[in-house]
């Protein structure tokens, strides 16, 4: 094979509301964690549940607004992206790793608070996909060294 390929596809909950963060250049960056679940026997027949928390991470402005106006805790989603890393240190001169899923695109699934309603483009909230395939990355200002205020 010649190429290579970072594509991720998910789908899970929503573990807490999008945490936005507006910059001055009118860029934004949203962040959410999202969790997915693996339910299976073990050896002896019991049922597991195993969850993995994933960060997503919008830096789309207009995906970063559906976001941040529409998803809340415990919404499913669908998510399509990268799988982004990145190092620094920290204030006490220690390493830190963090992996990121940078959202390409998202398509809200399931019942929410916004249940029974439309979208301004008149397209039932269930069944909205939003994909941002001209994301304008020049005008994002976020700050990659790793102090940010997202816990997550």
């Amino acid at each position: 094979m010649a190429g290579t390929l970072n594509k991720v596809m998910l789908i899970g909950n929503l573990g807490k509301d999008p945490e936005v963060r507006n910059f001055d250049n009118g860029g934004m960056l949203v962040r959410f964690p999202i969790a997915t679940t693996e339910n299976y026997s073990d050896r002896d027949g019991n049922r597991r549940e195993n969850t993995e928390w994933h960060t997503i991470v919008v830096r789309s402005p207009r995906l970063g607004e559906i976001c941040e106006r529409y998803l809340k805790k415990g919404d499913k989603v669908y998510i399509e992206g990268k799988i982004r890393s990145r190092q620094w240190t920290d204030e006490y001169n220690q390493t830190r790793y963090n992996v990121e899923v940078s959202a390409d695109s998202m398509t809200m699934l399931g019942p929410n608070p916004m249940r029974n309603r439309e979208d301004v483009a008149g397209t039932p909230r269930n069944a909205y996909r939003h994909s941002d395939e001209d994301q304008d990355y020049a005008n994002d200002s976020s700050d990659t060294s790793g102090e940010d205020d997202f816990p997550f």
